[in-house]
């Protein structure tokens, strides 16, 4: 009669065990975006849309060895909430490869069926508290310093591919590039691994497998296979508080591409005065032959399609390169970041836009001004404003997130401003041209960064619902356009637009 009481004891244990595993995952819920619960094991999908799902929401309670501060805002950050793009036979791969890499580990484990190793990254990171200040301060010098390299990134790449005879508009590569570094972000699990110290998603996955090796067929089968999603959405969840995923999604893929600069395009190609092939893509330096308004329609149908196309094709692929590239990606180590490059960063943030001040106020040259010194100084503002307005306002409607939607419009509005300034004559003084290269910067710089494609086509993707993505992105599109039509179709159709004053 002993047996059983220890059977039972047993068994009362790994009930435990198993009721603290999952209120780790607690906060994983249906959101009212995703209400489907995961298909269960051997049932058939019956939907093979697009699936990254922003606004995962996280309680910090889910991450015990995080010693940082998180700020609650952070949970309506869509571009780093985005679920991954899921493809069957890509899941079904990473997880026959993920059941290898495992069963490796567990072959030099004790009883419990961790290695040694793993077992030490169990243990979370002892003294090091960091305040909700540090936190934020870590953030926004993240935020700060990408900024510049996605500004720098994008006028680099738009210069790259403004040639002569080239077969499409610059714009359409800086916003494929940015949309496939955010679908590699997304989809990547192996660069924040250690999460706030601990593997969870890999613990998740080892315990997993072994109730399924050693439950057999006493429990529900479908269990292992809960907990694996359920870990997966923890995994992409804890990683939106991170201040270096933070940088890394909103700093420089927001960055990167730019909504304005795909609404400008639009507005060109139905003006006919979208030129490329020139010394810079806003210049007017190439003229175009007349067309009736059917072919600029034709013009406008082809700007937007090209675009949208591209940079949910450029999602997926930064899905599936994320996915061929995990056995080789490295993993960043937890100390190191928190410690080094944390800290390092607030350095080279700071440290960088004082120094971007300094030159455009005193240049050694006035090219390297009128080029990209005014948008550095100005594209922290944009980021900024982005990652705020996100903050605060996407989490009103989990159908509509207004946050991005409200920074794309308004960022667009200011380049429409922008652009008619620099096409206006306004006098001989010689302070012309230094403002025509600062309204460049404010093109540039602060609406670059404060509009993103790669946000916005990945909540497109993440949207629960299909007709929720179509009025969403029709929305962003026809108010984009109305803003473009109405800033700068008044003086494009009455006086025309002007040679530009300044060299850029």
């Amino acid at each position: 009669m002993t047996q059983p009481s220890r059977v039972g004891r047993h068994d009362t244990s790994d009930q435990r065990n198993d009721e603290a595993a999952h209120a780790e995952l607690r906060p994983i819920a249906p959101s009212p975006r995703d209400p489907v619960q995961a298909p269960r094991r051997g049932e058939p999908h019956h939907s093979r849309h697009l699936s990254l799902e922003p606004g995962d929401k996280h309680d910090e309670r889910s991450t015990p060895s995080s010693h940082h501060d998180i700020p609650e805002a952070h949970r309506n950050l869509d571009d780093i909430a985005v679920n991954r793009y899921k493809d069957e036979n890509l899941e079904d791969a990473r997880t026959h490869d993920l059941e290898g890499r495992t069963g490796q580990g567990r072959s030099a484990s004790d009883g419990n069926g961790l290695s040694a190793g793993a077992q030490d990254q169990h243990k979370p990171s002892e003294g090091l508290q960091v305040s909700r200040l540090a936190t934020q301060i870590y953030t926004v010098s993240y935020l700060i310093l990408f900024s510049f390299l996605g500004t720098l990134a994008r006028l680099g790449l738009q210069w790259l591919t403004n040639y002569a005879g080239a077969p499409v508009f610059p714009s359409v590569w800086f916003n494929f590039g940015g949309s496939v570094v955010m679908g590699f972000l997304a989809e990547d699990r192996m660069l924040f691994r250690h999460e706030w110290g601990t593997p969870t998603y890999e613990h998740q996955i080892e315990k997993a497998k072994r109730d399924e090796e050693s439950g057999g067929g006493s429990g529900d089968s479908a269990r292992p296979a809960v907990d694996l999603a359920a870990a997966k959405k923890a995994h992409l969840a804890t990683k939106k508080t991170i201040p270096l995923h933070i940088g890394l999604a909103t700093g420089f893929c927001g960055s990167f591409t730019s909504f304005s600069s795909f609404m400008r395009d639009s507005f060109l190609a139905v003006s006919n005065d979208l030129t490329y092939g020139s010394s810079s893509s806003s210049s007017s330096s190439t003229t175009t032959a007349p067309r009736n308004g059917g072919y600029s329609f034709m013009a406008l149908l082809a700007v937007i399609i090209i675009t949208v196309t591209a940079s949910l094709s450029g999602l997926i692929a930064g899905t599936h390169l994320a996915s061929a590239l995990e056995p080789v990606t490295p993993s960043l180590p937890f100390l190191a970041t928190r410690r080094v490059a944390d800290r390092l960063a607030v350095l080279l943030a700071w440290g960088s836009w004082a120094g971007a001040v300094v030159l455009a106020a005193v240049p050694p040259a006035d090219h390297w001004r009128g080029v990209a010194v005014f948008s550095l100084v100005l594209a922290p503002l944009g980021t900024l404003a982005r990652f705020y307005l996100s903050q605060w306002l996407n989490g009103l409607s989990p159908a509509f997130p207004l946050g991005t939607f409200a920074a794309n419009v308004l960022g667009t509005a200011v380049l429409g401003m922008a652009w008619d300034l620099q096409r206006v004559p306004l006098g001989g003084g010689g302070g012309v041209v230094v403002g025509c290269q600062v309204l460049q910067g404010v093109e540039d710089g602060f609406c670059g960064c404060l509009t993103t494609v790669s946000t916005w086509v990945a909540e497109l993707a993440g949207l629960s619902r299909r007709r929720q993505a179509w009025v969403y992105g029709g929305a962003s599109v026809v108010a984009g356009f109305a803003v473009m039509v109405a800033v700068m179709g008044g003086l494009r159709w009455s006086h025309g637009f002007a040679t530009l004053m300044c060299i850029h």
